[in-house]
């Protein structure tokens, strides 16, 4: 008998000697001195079909600081995540303005979404795709995919969802103001920072040509900042730093015909902040040759002059090399679309409750710059906190009763806890006082129509959040935990009127706690609005400014980046390419 087929027939009788569910055949064949093998390993289970996944689909809109921000918290294993979004990447936006500069690169300050997406656990793909359209009442979302669209097979596609968490962003507001759009540049995405770098080198460049007189090296070397917040003022004063520091000494010639000018609408620069931040910041700019040109309103941008008027001044245009516009946001067309099919067709912006959840909609959040929330009124809902606070229904409440629920009242209306700080009272007492006049006798009693009187006044503190990073960031961060301890079908945070009896909600609503905010100004000073009304401008603050924003990166890679780009600034300066 030939070798191989002594060799097929024991292989063939080793395999009916194992279990039926790991059957085994083994065929050797010596040809041309190769060894092959093959093994059928089948097991009772490959014949059956693949059950579908019984978790839920959340599908997120966005990977920006409010959906990365979710993602990064978010229990990924207790359901079938879904991430749709243009950027297949998150941005640290607030070091957009160094970026602009050459103080920090570009890659440094964005981290890939799958790098983020592949360190969860469970399922989580990643569409790189546009959402074009919302349908809520069908639970669908439709997208274009935005690589590939060219492709065959690569054109729109649906998706469908057990929750979506929309986290969009939002878009530049021209206010519809003619040139805007076509000779502005914004600071809102990375490739915008990666413009204005370059753009500001060409100025120079353009500037040094020997066919150029003085007067349009003049204008190429204006630089227009239009808005006076917090980016717009961050911009200026880095810019600023650039020029002084770098751009001087490579350009000689040309540096005393350099002019940047900050414009305002306002009658002030950083009007969010501290008045003490806007008068330091205002006098700083004008000692270091920054025009401040506050209560100026700009009508009309052309490719060569910028229209702007006045109360005082009247019209007046003036010509520039570069402007770059920072005034505000405008509300994302898709979600002008949703508001339209939910009834918020009025509004400017999608209105969700405190638990983030889009009024008028099921199932369906709202995160960062595309939403605003709601805050609900308390007379809105006087009757019923008196109701569940007169245990004993009768009618009247005694001020133990008040007390006994008071923290209740704190948690659902916030605005209570702060109209009493802001007036320095320190118990109910003292609301009941301020209603009835303070020379008045405070009964141990309140009726309901002595209730509703004490708390009148509360509503007044009822606030819009900032449209900041700090924001965002803190409702993913909330919305990630409420998901991560809801059940699939039976908890879901509380409805926006009632508070448990038992005495806590299992979901408290949203509050956003305020840490600090900044605003760089240049020359190595930032000035800080701290919690507690604390103010710190100075070296010093510029520092913590440093520590924050490195510690606030989304992972160690982007931190050493960060990191090692401040120290090259130091030894090397800025770099000045138009790379």
């Amino acid at each position: 008998m030939p070798l191989s087929a002594f060799l097929f027939q024991r292989a063939l009788q080793a395999s009916q000697r194992i279990p039926n569910h790991s059957h085994l055949l083994f065929l050797f064949a010596v040809s041309s001195g190769g060894f092959v093998t093959y093994a059928d390993a089948k097991s009772e289970n490959d014949h059956k079909l693949p059950q579908a996944s019984t978790k839920k689909k959340i599908v997120v809109l966005g990977t920006g600081w409010a959906g990365t921000s979710f993602l990064k918290n978010l229990n990924t294993y207790l359901y079938d995540v879904q991430v749709v979004s243009p950027r297949n990447y998150f941005t640290f936006t607030p070091l957009l303005p160094s970026v602009t500069c050459g103080m920090v690169e570009a890659r440094s300050i964005v981290e890939p979404i799958r790098r983020i997406i592949c360190k969860k656990k469970g399922k989580v793909t990643f569409w790189d795709a546009e959402c074009l359209k919302i349908d809520p009442f069908n639970k669908k979302i439709y997208c274009n995919p935005c690589a590939g669209s060219n492709v065959e097979g690569g054109g729109e596609f649906i998706v469908d969802y057990d929750y979506l968490v929309i986290a969009v962003g939002a878009r530049v507001n021209t206010f519809n103001i003619p040139g805007v759009l076509e000779h502005c540049h914004f600071l809102k995405e990375i490739e915008d920072a990666r413009d204005i770098r370059k753009n500001v080198m060409h100025c120079f460049e353009r500037a040094s040509l020997p066919n150029l007189n003085d007067e349009e090296r003049q204008k190429d070397l204006h630089f227009v900042v239009i808005g006076g917040g917090p980016t717009g003022v961050e911009f200026a004063a880095q810019l600023h730093d650039f020029i002084t520091e770098d751009l001087a000494g490579l350009y000689p010639q040309v540096k005393h015909l350099v002019k940047i000018s900050l414009v305002e609408a306002g009658e002030h620069i950083l009007t969010m902040f501290d008045k003490r931040i806007t008068e330091f910041a205002e006098k700083k700019f004008r000692r270091d040759g920054i025009e401040v040109k506050t209560g100026f309103q700009v009508v009309n941008v052309s490719d060569k002059t910028i229209t702007m008027t006045s109360k005082s001044s009247g019209e007046a245009s003036v010509p520039y090399g570069m402007a770059v516009w920072s005034t505000g946001i405008a509300t994302h067309p898709v979600i002008l679309n949703l508001m339209k099919q939910i009834g918020q067709a009025e509004r400017r912006v999608l209105a969700v409750d405190e638990w983030l959840r889009v009024c008028g909609c099921e199932d369906v959040y709202a995160l960062g710059d595309c939403a605003t929330t709601i805050q609900r009124k308390v007379m809105e809902d006087i009757s019923a906190i008196f109701k569940m606070a007169d245990k004993d229904n009768s009618g009247i409440l005694t001020l133990k009763e008040i007390q006994d629920v008071l923290k209740e009242i704190y948690l659902r209306y916030p605005q209570v806890e702060l109209y009493m700080k802001t007036k320095h009272m320190t118990d109910v007492v003292d609301l009941v006082k301020e209603a009835k006049g303070e020379a008045a006798k405070v009964s141990a009693e309140l009726s309901i129509e002595e209730f509703k009187k004490a708390l009148a006044n509360v509503d007044s503190q009822v606030k819009t959040l900032p449209a900041t990073a700090q924001v965002a960031a803190q409702q993913g961060y909330y919305l990630a935990q409420c998901f991560n301890k809801m059940k699939e079908t039976e908890d879901r945070p509380e409805g926006p009127i009632r508070i448990r009896e038992s005495g806590r909600h299992r979901f408290k609503p949203f509050r956003y706690k305020h840490f600090a905010q900044f605003a760089p100004l240049g020359g190595e000073q930032t000035a800080a609005q701290l919690p507690g009304d604390w103010i710190s401008i100075g070296h010093s603050t510029q520092w913590l400014w440093y520590s924050v924003y490195a510690s606030k990166q989304v992972s160690w890679r982007s931190r050493m980046l960060v990191i090692m780009d401040w120290l090259k600034r130091f030894v090397y300066g800025r770099d000045s390419s138009c790379i």
